[in-house]
């Protein structure tokens, strides 16, 4: 069993919160986590699946029977399969305010089910819970299999590679007929799966929605919404960019990342890590991955950008702490790597206080006094803390 690094923040959440939200895609160990904490959270439990049918009949009449359990911890999964319950929550948790009533499992985002975070605001914490991150299987798993494979628990388990690639063909095509559908949300599967295709091309790059409209033959709002329920469902990010005080010309549109770099190669059809390697993708991946790993140990107390100006300057993650420090990145998938002039420019253009070079593997060292080479694990384990503290 891995320790999800959650799980303390959710334990922390249910002794002030009255509901605690845990949301993530299917398949993330959701289920597993809420299970575990029964035996942590201090008071009877009861755990509901409404992907059950027997389960989704004790709701039927759900005011009756969640006012029955009510000195209980009742644990909903797959939440989003009756979004009708928000708001009945909110007038139990208002007429007995009392942490750790509810923990509600969904695999969508609150703006994705619909009403959800409307309905619960200032009642509700939610945590997203990702497939398994870097320093989570730290000393279990090579940073290797783990960038091919992705985080997905069973992906990454699995003893073969060609056991990874089918789990992770059929978690996409499960993605796009059944729980878009269930989500109450109209799409054609067809130019969906052709969509997903086209973002694992373009992955890592400055996104243009009209390129992708005309490409599907829809309009760019249709790419738009699609995009939008993509990244409510965990599959895409979007990477915006800096331009605060910058009176340069800058690039303003976001940049666009399939989140889990397992799924990303399974829609590319990278089938080892050889072809990763030699793959024209293999550098905006491994840009995603890293990007991807650092978002989960910093989590939503930091702000996350990248920089490019029309002239060439660029960093490709601009971090800026609680404590509005500025962290300028470069990610590059080698262990000696170049550094451009126009990361320089960056550094000298966000006035950024510190600056590093990512690297996949190797010790870290100075490349003067103000840049650090280091690697992902290094960064991830010990500079961030550092950061954190801006003691560095």
């Amino acid at each position: 069993m891995i320790d999800r690094a959650t799980t303390n923040r959710i334990l922390e959440d249910l002794q002030f919160f009255p509901i605690v939200g845990i949301i993530g895609p299917r398949q993330v160990g959701k289920t597993t986590l809420a299970k575990q904490l029964q035996s942590l959270i201090g008071k009877e439990t009861l755990y509901l699946d409404l992907e059950l049918p027997s389960d989704f009949r004790r709701l039927s009449d759900a005011e009756a029977y969640l006012k029955f359990h009510q000195n209980k911890c009742i644990i909903i999964d797959e939440v989003q399969r009756m979004p009708q319950l928000f708001a009945l929550l909110r007038a139990l948790v208002d007429m007995d305010r009392q942490p750790a009533r509810f923990i509600l499992l969904g695999s969508a985002s609150p703006e994705i089910i619909r009403n959800s975070s409307e309905s619960l605001a200032g009642r509700i914490s939610y945590l997203e819970l990702m497939p398994f991150s870097r320093t989570e299987i730290l000393g279990l798993i090579s940073w290797q299999d783990h960038w091919l494979k992705g985080g997905f628990p069973q992906a990454l388990m699995a003893p073969k590679q060609s056991q990874t690639q089918r789990w992770l063909s059929a978690f996409v095509d499960t993605y796009l007929q059944r729980d878009l559908r269930e989500l109450g949300y109209q799409v054609s599967p067809q130019i969906f799966r052709h969509l997903l295709t086209m973002l694992s091309v373009v992955s890592g790059n400055v996104l243009n929605s009209s390129d992708l409209a005309r490409s599907l033959g829809v309009t760019q709002p249709t790419v738009n919404r699609y995009l939008d329920l993509l990244e409510g469902s965990f599959v895409v990010t979007r990477l915006q960019p800096y331009f605060a005080n910058v009176s340069k010309r800058l690039v303003k549109s976001p940049k666009l990342y399939v989140r889990d770099s397992g799924v990303l190669h399974s829609l590319a059809a990278i089938n080892s890590y050889d072809q990763l390697l030699g793959h024209p993708s293999s550098g905006a991946s491994w840009e995603g991955y890293v990007i991807e790993q650092i978002k989960r140990v910093t989590h939503k107390e930091w702000e996350y950008y990248y920089y490019r100006t029309h002239k060439g300057a660029e960093a490709d993650l601009v971090l800026i702490s609680p404590e509005g420090k500025k962290v300028c990145i470069e990610i590059k998938l080698s262990t000696s790597p170049a550094i451009s002039r126009g990361f320089h420019e960056t550094v000298s253009d966000i006035e950024a206080d510190f600056q590093y070079v990512i690297i996949p593997e190797g010790e870290s060292y100075p490349r003067n006094s103000n840049l650090w080479v280091c690697s992902l694990d290094d960064f991830l384990i010990n500079q961030i803390p550092k950061l954190s503290s801006s003691k560095v």
